[in-house]
C-alpha cells in the first residue's frame, strides 16, 4: 500500500524569514541546511521560529556550512586558531557555548523539529506512512566551513531502502552550479545517489542550481557512476530550473515581461511555493528506476529575484505496517 505524502522543502533561508513556509501544510517539512548567515545564536533562534510556524507535524533539519557552531571541531578550531585574540565572552554572547545550539533543537523537539545528524532515520507519519530518511550535512571545500571535508574524501553510506536523501550540497552534474558557472556538486555523492536510487534527493548549497529534475537512471550503472554516463536523459526532465524565473542580457522585452508574470503568479497566486506531483494517476509518477532531485535553496542571487519559491512536493511512500507477533 502506498500512502501520497506531501513535502514544504527550503534551504539556506540563512536565518532569513521565508513567509512562504507558514502558508502552505505539508506532512513533512524539510530545511537542507544553511540555517543562518553567520552560525550566530539569534540567527538559530530565528530560523527556529520559522520552523515552529511551519504547518507540518514532522520538521527534518540538517545544517549547513555556514551554520559550524553545530559542527563542535571545527567551532573550537577556528575560536582556538584565530591569529585575533578572542573575548571569551563575547564569543559566548554572539555564539553561545559549546553545545548551547544543539541544545535549543533538542528543545524543539517538542514543536516536531528534528536535527538530522549524518546517517540513515526512520519516522512514522501522521498520515499512516513509513518515512526512512539518510541525512548528511557535509560538503566538499578547501576551508575551515562547518562539516566540511576535502573533495572526494567522504563516503555517503546511503541505504538502498531510503526514501529520501537530505543533503546540504548537491550531487556533481546535477543543479550544481556555482556563481561562476561550474559544476561544484560532488561525484561521491552522485555515485552513492545512484546506486540507491531513492525517490527523492533534497539539497540546497549551490543558490543559482534552484530548480527540480526528474531523472531516470541507466539500467547498468558504471563500476564509477557520474551523470555523464549513467542518466537516461531521453526519459527524463526539468520541471523547473532558475532561468525560467530570472532574465537574461539575452532576453527580449517580451521574455522578460513573460518571466515577471511568471515571478508574480508563484508569489502572489502560489503564495510563494512551486509544487509537483508525482504518484499513482499524475502526469509523471515515480519509477522504480527514477529519482527526483530538488535543490530548495531559498535565498535568491539577485535584487529581481531577492527569494527562491519553495517546494511542495507529492510521493508515494510505503506504508507503516505494524507487525502482528500473534499471527
Amino acid at each position: 500500500m502506498a500512502i501520497q505524502t506531501r513535502f514544504l522543502i527550503i534551504s539556506d533561508t540563512h536565518s532569513e524569514d521565508n513567509p512562504s513556509s507558514r502558508q502552505q501544510s505539508a506532512d513533512v517539512a524539510i530545511h537542507c541546511g544553511d540555517l543562518t548567515e553567520e552560525s550566530k545564536i539569534k540567527e538559530f533562534r530565528v530560523t527556529l521560529e520559522l520552523l515552529k510556524n511551519i504547518q507540518a507535524p514532522l520538521k527534518l533539519v540538517i545544517a549547513g556550512n555556514h551554520d559550524f557552531t553545530l559542527d563542535l571541531p571545527t567551532f573550537k578550531g577556528n575560536i582556538e586558531n584565530s591569529p585575533d585574540a578572542l573575548d571569551p565572552e563575547l564569543v559566548q554572547r554572539e555564539f553561545g557555548h559549546y553545545g548551547e545550539v544543539q541544545q535549543l533543537f533538542e528543545d524543539a523537539k517538542v514543536h516536531g523539529i528534528h536535527l538530522l545528524h549524518e546517517g540513515t532515520h526512520q519516522f512514522e507519519l501522521d498520515n499512516g506512512a513509513l518515512l526512512t530518511v539518510y541525512a548528511s550535512p557535509y560538503t566538499p571545500s578547501h576551508e575551515s566551513w562547518g562539516f566540511s571535508y576535502r573533495p572526494q574524501q567522504h563516503d555517503f553510506l546511503i541505504p538502498a531502502s531510503a526514501d529520501v536523501v537530505v543533503t546540504h550540497g548537491p550531487p556533481h552534474g546535477i543543479m550544481d552550479t556555482n556563481a561562476a558557472g561550474k559544476r561544484a556538486g560532488c561525484p561521491n555523492l552522485f555515485a552513492a545517489v545512484a546506486r540507491a536510487q531513492p525517490k527523492l534527493h533534497c539539497f540546497g548549497h549551490m543558490h543559482e542550481g534552484w530548480g527540480a529534475k526528474l531523472v531516470t537512471w541507466r539500467p547498468e550503472l558504471s563500476a564509477a557512476p557520474s551523470h555523464f554516463s549513467d542518466i537516461d536523459n531521453e526519459h527524463s526532465s526539468v520541471i523547473a530550473k532558475l532561468p525560467q524565473l530570472k532574465s537574461t542580457k539575452f532576453d527580449s522585452a517580451e521574455i522578460v515581461e513573460e518571466k515577471r508574470q511568471r515571478r508574480r503568479d508563484i508569489f502572489e497566486n502560489q503564495q510563494g511555493c512551486v509544487a509537483t506531483s508525482h504518484c499513482a494517476g499524475d502526469e509523471s509518477p515515480l519509477q522504480r528506476g527514477q529519482t527526483l532531485f530538488v535543490n530548495a535553496a531559498v535565498q535568491g542571487t539577485t535584487e529581481e529575484l531577492p527569494l527562491h519559491p519553495a517546494w511542495l512536493v507529492d510521493i508515494e511512500l510505503p506504508a507503516n505496517i505494524p507487525i502482528n507477533m500473534h499471527e
